[in-house]
């Protein structure tokens, strides 16, 4: 609800396009969550707020029944906003009652709970990165937040580097992490570098002067064919104006910083940077044991600025998510859920590419060394950027 606040009732419905949701249907959505999953199962004598919930704000939940199109989340003009906000006091008081009564609440009801929780901070990320998506493509470049980040130069790249070891990838700690994080696995490891820093603003600027986009080379197949089809000359939200480079942010339109980290670019382009500069995309495996004893600190979702910064050394956590050379497939002897919730995860490993870190949209206590995030090789409305890995120390 923080999240909205800045928000006038016009920005509750739009959909700029079909991988972006309405804010209204966030709030629904990560509402019906707790609804659907907890209060109609577990609570004697509750139904349904709204009598058709699960017809307009199941996702993609088919053993649910069917979810309403993606695509066409923006034409639900109603139930209206205040309707969806009363919706969200109503089951946030149910919910609290529930857990404050003096019945037994037994570990699976307390595991969606915290599932819930864990989806709802999902959302609140996506709620920013839709936000910003459906106010870009106003002309007016639109203000969401004023931004107060005091950005400084980051240090020069020092690389990080690794011997050949058998290692120990992803967790079986219950409390908490998603499906797709388990089990612990071992996994073997060529000698690697990875970089003590995402790649900047300033240096992916040297790429597009290189002629990084019309140079074929340096690109996938399916990348190359994404810049001819759609005319890629620089990241998402990025204009060049009389000699200036500038980019939308959710405080508006401001002139791009050459030391922030470099963000909002698909796989293909990340891919390609790589390429040009001569190292390679890190695996998900590198990355995890590279970082597992990292502090997570940074500038994350709390702290309401939202445009990446490097604010101190390796710059892990809080900036941006970073793309990873792993497709999005299961660890060995991994289980799928019973039920609904094996649709959460399991059912995406297909076509997607892992990502690691966590952004300045992310909630910190959202992230862990083993979070798992994936998405389409394409897209780029998520904070996404670089960090280089090479073979050998």
């Amino acid at each position: 609800m923080k999240i909205v606040e800045p928000l006038e009732i016009e920005d509750f419905v739009i959909q700029a396009m079909p991988d972006t949701s309405p804010p209204k249907w966030h709030l629904a959505h990560s509402t019906w969550f707790f609804e659907d999953f907890i209060l109609i199962k577990h609570v004697a004598g509750y139904d349904y707020y709204l009598k058709d919930a699960r017809k307009l704000f199941n996702s993609y939940y088919e053993t649910l029944g069917t979810p309403f199109p993606r695509s066409m989340r923006g034409t639900i003009a109603r139930p209206t906003v205040q309707t969806i906000i009363n919706y969200r006091k109503h089951v946030d008081k149910k919910i609290t009652s529930y857990l404050s009564s003096e019945q037994e609440i037994d570990d699976e009801i307390l595991a969606l709970i915290k599932l819930g929780i864990h989806h709802e901070q999902q959302h609140q990320e996506l709620l920013i990165t839709d936000i910003k998506y459906n106010f870009s493509v106003n002309p007016l470049s639109p203000v969401y937040r004023e931004s107060h980040i005091q950005s400084v130069a980051p240090a020069p790249v020092e690389w990080l580097s690794f011997a050949e070891e058998v290692v120990t990838i992803g967790t079986n700690e219950e409390d908490f992490s998603f499906d797709n994080e388990r089990p612990a696995h071992k996994q073997y490891l060529y000698p690697f570098s990875i970089s003590s820093r995402p790649v900047t603003n300033g240096e992916y600027i040297n790429f597009i002067e290189d002629n990084g986009y019309s140079t074929a080379q340096y690109w996938l197949s399916d990348g190359w064919e994404e810049v001819k089809r759609n005319n890629l000359t620089a990241p998402l939200y990025w204009h060049h104006q009389d000699g200036t480079w500038f980019n939308y942010t959710l405080a508006g339109l401001k002139e791009v910083q050459e030391h922030e980290p470099v963000t909002h670019i698909s796989y293909y382009e990340a891919d390609a940077y790589a390429r040009w500069a001569g190292y390679r995309l890190p695996t998900e495996q590198e990355w995890e044991w590279a970082f597992k004893d990292e502090k997570i600190e940074g500038q994350f979702l709390e702290s309401l600025q939202l445009q990446p910064s490097i604010q101190n050394g390796k710059a892990v956590y809080g900036t941006v998510w970073e793309w990873t050379r792993s497709p999005y497939v299961p660890y060995p002897e991994s289980a799928r859920p019973e039920g609904a919730l094996g649709e959460y995860n399991v059912k995406f490993m297909s076509n997607q590419m892992i990502l690691r870190g966590g952004s300045c949209a992310t909630p910190q206590h959202h992230i862990r060394p083993t979070y798992r995030n994936f998405f389409h090789a394409d897209k780029r409305w998520q904070f996404s950027g670089i960090r280089l890995a090479k073979d050998g120390k």
